[in-house]
């Protein structure tokens, strides 16, 4: 769904959230490019990643018009970990806490209540993705662990900062948000 309205207005801080659907793949596209310096994918990934990991990525919606979103997926090897590929959150959505929120949600799903740990990968100098990361691992009474996943010249042809693994867990099975968060 297209808003036409300009991008200067302020947005509600109430939000609705839901799995991702296939119909939200050019949305999450939008949202992704207004988000430097957030990597794009193809309009086609993003909605692979709307269709295919829809179940286990969520959407913050407010006022008709995607807001933010965490779109991820079970590792193969290891169901039990949810992989977070990526977090994305409006300019005009930040400072409220919609990161954290989403990722509240994603994990209050039924379907997701044998989720232990949280697998990411960040780059050295992404400050607020750490920061946003580790308090969340800290609400959740939860271990983190970082090392290199992606390195810079091995894996990144010396074409993107290396990205560091930071793995979260156990989960504490205690939610520490409220019903009105979800």
């Amino acid at each position: 769904m297209t808003d036409s309205r300009p991008l200067n207005l302020p947005i509600s801080s109430d939000f609705s959230f839901h799995a991702l659907q296939t119909i939200d793949g050019p949305a999450l596209h939008q949202l992704v490019a207004d988000c430097p310096p957030l990597d794009s994918n193809s309009l086609y990934c993003n909605l692979l990643q709307a269709t295919h990991f829809g179940a286990t990525s969520v959407g913050a919606w407010s006022e008709a018009r995607l807001m933010g979103s965490v779109t991820g997926y079970r590792l193969p090897a290891a169901p039990d970990t949810l992989f977070v590929w990526q977090v994305a959150v409006h300019p005009l959505a930040r400072g409220c806490g919609l990161a954290t929120r989403m990722l509240d949600a994603l994990l209050a799903r039924p379907a997701l209540s044998d989720i232990c740990h949280v697998h990411t990968t960040i780059t050295p100098s992404n400050s607020a993705s750490w920061a946003l990361f580790k308090a969340w691992a800290r609400r959740r009474s939860a271990a983190c662990q970082v090392a290199v996943m992606f390195d810079r010249d091995q894996h990144l042809a010396g074409q993107h900062d290396s990205e560091m693994l930071l793995a979260i867990g156990p989960l504490s099975k205690a939610h520490p948000h409220t019903p009105s968060d979800l």
